[in-house]
């Protein structure tokens, strides 16, 4: 049986921004024999404090052992930025041990987003809890967004507030599949005191979300039709937008658009 090639674009990028850098602009001497102006993967090493071979093996692509507190020390000596780190983060699948433990506030900008849109839109944080809702959303998700609810949290309200089981349309799968879309989500700030004590309060307050956090499942928050009874306005269809706004780590703007097809109802 045939393997399957390396895959290359670690290698490539840390091999790319090696070179990227002179030995001069890291304080290393530049040598009277020295072939190449370039930092040599020898010298990346000794300032990361990694071995040779590794860094070798890491940018020929093979597969080689790739802690976070490895990959650290090499975005050090790189000199990348925040975005390059998250990238490198992200190409090897670890989480960057620098990672910060709150979630960053909204900017104003943001917020006021929200309040741009015609139609029902909602700002959640890392918890799924409303940082922010347009009139539309607060007429919609009544006790939740309006004036009485008391918690603004979307998981607490759909598995603790009766109401949300009168509202959405075929709760036992919305409320699966919110689940499913929170645990990848929540995957990064699992560790974080705010996430973990609200999956514990959840799956002690609730059978229903205990049952469905110990399935496992996994999905992507990938929007899609939306059916919702309405006390007040009867059954409204919607098509659902998340968006994950660049430099709120976490956030996740979402929007309600009216269903497109004409044979759905008109909201």
């Amino acid at each position: 049986m045939q393997s399957n090639p390396p895959d290359r674009s670690l290698g490539a990028f840390l091999r790319s921004h090696r070179e990227r850098l002179s030995p001069a602009a890291l304080g290393l001497p530049a040598g009277a024999r020295r072939r190449t102006p370039r930092l040599r993967r020898e010298e990346l090493a000794q300032l990361a404090g990694l071995s040779p071979t590794w860094l070798t093996w890491a940018e020929q692509g093979r597969a080689v052992a790739l802690s976070a507190d490895a990959l650290a020390r090499l975005a050090d000596a790189l000199r990348l930025s925040a975005a390059e780190r998250r990238y490198l983060f992200d190409l090897a699948g670890r989480r960057d041990p620098r990672q910060p433990l709150r979630a960053d506030a909204a900017s104003p900008l943001l917020l006021a987003s929200v309040n741009a849109v015609r139609h029902p839109a909602y700002l959640l944080d890392r918890q799924w809890t409303a940082l922010a809702a347009n009139a539309a959303a607060r007429r919609l998700f009544a006790g939740w967004l309006d004036r009485r609810a008391t918690e603004r949290n979307l998981l607490r309200f759909m598995f603790l507030e009766p109401v949300a089981r009168m509202l959405v349309n075929d709760w036992p799968h919305r409320a699966a599949r919110l689940v499913a879309e929170f645990r990848p989500h929540s995957a990064a700030f699992a560790d974080q005191p705010p996430t973990r004590e609200l999956i514990d309060a959840l799956r002690t307050a609730s059978t229903d979300f205990a049952r469905l956090w110990s399935a496992q499942d996994v999905q992507e928050r990938d929007g899609g039709r939306r059916l919702f009874n309405h006390p007040a306005r009867g059954q409204l269809a919607f098509d659902q937008l998340t968006l994950a706004p660049a430099g709120a780590p976490g956030m996740l703007l979402v929007m309600l658009l009216p269903a497109t097809d004409s044979t759905a109802p008109a909201p």
